[in-house]
């Protein structure tokens, strides 16, 4: 008898809210990350292939309204959109595809370029290149705008000759140095989140290509749009920040503001 029992309260029902008021572990599979999406979603970001455990801390209310928060049913929708593609994926670290001019105005890559425009201002961030969103093609996107700007001090902005910009959109870009003159700053990027590092990139340069509705283009650019003009091309050369950084000054955001290592190089023009 005591063994039936302890067995039928080992097996009583749980309810959603003491299962959601105890500590819990959600498993999430994701798709290849390197995957073209005919029906792009909104996936968990992650490393391609991988299972990740987030797991929830004991809450103290017991609230049938608080369990059903902690099971997302009161979560905002987060919008339908690709996923970042994160360092690792080999789409990263291949050279990109041109856009033939045929192609350039129809349905699937007007569709590709609202994506990543989406996923740009989602994430948020000032520039992405179609790989990252796992589409190996030559397309780049980049926006810079007071919003963002506002976040940094204005002495800062001032050194990175950092102004807002509209919205660009280049196909095929090829971009051409301009200065023999450099700057060293610290660049992050989406597909290696969390990280920071310094990197020297020429101080001016041209891009040519083509705007989304197939006609040729030419934008003349210093200073910080410079900056992230050379990071998306780069892209789409399969090359990521981390490649052309001063190494000793990789870092995490937590400790970006430390002070440099002794014998790096200083910030700013040179």
């Amino acid at each position: 008898m005591e063994t039936l029992l302890r067995l039928s309260f080992r097996l009583r029902p749980i309810s959603a809210a003491e299962l959601c008021l105890k500590t819990t572990t959600i498993n999430y599979v994701c798709r290849p990350a390197g995957t073209i999406f005919t029906k792009p979603e909104f996936l968990i970001p992650s490393p391609p292939f991988a299972l990740i455990s987030t797991t929830r801390k004991r809450h103290s209310s017991s609230s049938t309204a608080r369990a059903g928060w902690l099971l997302g049913l009161g979560e905002k929708k987060k919008p339908s959109m690709p996923e970042i593609v994160k360092a690792g994926d080999p789409i990263l670290h291949e050279p990109a595809r041109e856009v033939s001019p045929e192609e350039i105005g129809s349905e699937r890559i007007q569709k590709i370029i609202d994506d990543m425009i989406k996923v740009m201002r989602f994430a948020p961030g000032v520039g992405l290149a179609a790989p990252q969103i796992g589409i190996p093609l030559k397309i780049i996107v980049l926006e810079d705008t007071e919003e963002y700007i506002s976040y940094v001090s204005k002495e800062e902005t001032k050194k990175q000759g950092r102004r807002p910009f509209d919205l660009m959109v280049i196909v095929n870009p090829k971009l051409k140095k301009k200065s023999n003159k450099t700057a060293l700053f610290f660049e992050g990027c989406l597909s290696v989140d969390g990280f920071r590092a310094v990197v020297e990139r020429n101080l001016e340069v041209e891009v040519t290509g083509f705007n989304r509705n197939g006609q040729p283009i030419k934008v003349d650019a210093k200073g910080w749009q410079a900056r992230i003009l050379q990071h998306e091309c780069d892209h789409l050369d399969g090359t990521l920040y981390v490649d052309k950084m001063v190494p000793r000054t990789f870092r995490t955001v937590d400790n970006l503001d430390l002070p440099l290592a002794e014998g790096c190089p200083k910030l700013g023009v040179h």
